[in-house]
């Protein structure tokens, strides 16, 4: 592999390409100083080691070694089978509107969980449409990913020009949410502490399932009475993690399992952190006589308990930690009692009651 030093020459700097111990080419610097010659020898080595005519598999990895320890990094490998399976070996100019089409053509045929767990389905006798066909969600979550990463290259003068990627429509927004006495029947079927302690967070905070999971006791705050869904003192807030008021009965419930805990996260079970909840919420679903239970229903549910409650939307998108109202809007006010109240007042007519008999008859 080449080796690139920056070296004193000449009263100033140079760069030089070593390969096999050996010296093979020097360079000398346009800036004297030592800081400016350190810029330019990074700027130098930096384009040296670009890759040239990369391919989408190439991009797709720089790109993830470049967000190394963010969310979106660890989101990527999860997508990297699916999406590098179809694109990886061709090039940056390749991708067209016909090939994302085929993309999600392919995906929503593909098959869901892994083969031994697909093995398990066939045998039960369940239908195949049951375990085949990715969403139209997951899909654009994908190409968004594919996207970001092109965005990346092009900015970093990878490539000269990303390419549009065109992907499926936003999909309908999730309409199931529970009543409370649903909520109250799945309570009382959970046979956990872990799972009613879960409940109780996530239908008091509307917080993301990830950040109930990795919630840790020092952003519990019990004297001010404030669960810190995200990180504490952060100069940038996290995507949908707010800061939000705890209810009297998860105060309590918190203080319950303040009292015994054994590990730093506040959802626990038998001395361990809880990687996930779907078994023992699935359970309890089944107990409760419910349906189309999952962990983001309860985030949904506690926005249309606020919204059915009359609260303003700007108040509602804060409690779900959204930059603006905009997407609260238009999920949730049709749930308020005020929804177009107003706007209705300003059609109402004063119609004389022999008219309005007239026109029944």
């Amino acid at each position: 592999m080449p080796e690139y030093k920056l070296q004193k020459f000449r009263g100033g700097y140079a760069i030089c390409l070593y390969e096999g111990g050996n010296r093979v080419s020097r360079r000398q610097l346009e800036s004297g100083d030592a800081a400016g010659a350190a810029a330019e020898f990074s700027r130098i080595v930096a384009d040296a080691s670009r890759p040239i005519d990369p391919d989408i598999r190439t991009i797709w990895e720089a790109y993830c070694a470049d967000r190394e320890g963010r969310r979106i990094a660890r989101n990527m490998s999860w997508s990297a089978k699916a999406v590098l399976g179809f694109f990886g070996d061709h090039k940056p100019e390749e991708i067209t509107t016909k090939l994302c089409r085929a993309y999600a053509a392919q995906r929503r045929t593909a098959p869901k969980g892994s083969a031994a767990q697909q093995e398990r389905w066939r045998a039960a006798g369940r239908p195949s449409t049951q375990w085949t066909g990715v969403k139209d969600g997951t899909i654009r979550t994908e190409l968004n990913q594919l996207r970001a990463a092109l965005l990346w290259a092009e900015k970093a003068k990878i490539i000269g020009k990303a390419p549009a990627i065109e992907m499926p429509s936003v999909p309908a927004p999730r309409e199931r949410h529970l009543t409370r006495t649903e909520f109250e029947r799945l309570l009382d079927a959970s046979e956990t502490p872990h799972l009613r302690l879960y409940l109780l967070l996530a239908i008091s905070t509307a917080g993301r399932n990830a950040a109930l999971l990795e919630l840790t006791w020092d952003r519990i705050d019990f004297e001010r009475g404030l669960v810190f869904l995200g990180e504490r003192n952060m100069l940038r807030p996290q995507k949908g993690r707010a800061t939000v008021p705890m209810t009297n009965a998860l105060r309590a419930a918190l203080a319950n399992a303040h009292a015994h805990r054994r590990t730093d996260r506040v959802i626990e079970w038998a001395g361990e952190p809880v990687a996930s909840v779907r078994t023992a919420l699935s359970k309890a679903t089944k107990r409760a006589g419910l349906i189309g239970v999952t962990p983001h229903v309860f985030r949904h549910s506690a926005a249309c308990w606020l919204a059915e409650a009359g609260r303003p939307m700007s108040e509602i998108a804060a409690f779900l930690g959204h930059a603006d109202d905009a997407i609260t809007q238009r999920v949730y006010a049709k749930l308020s009692p005020q929804y177009l109240r107003t706007a209705a007042g300003s059609l109402e007519v004063c119609a004389r009651p022999s008219l309005v008999s007239r026109t029944t008859k």
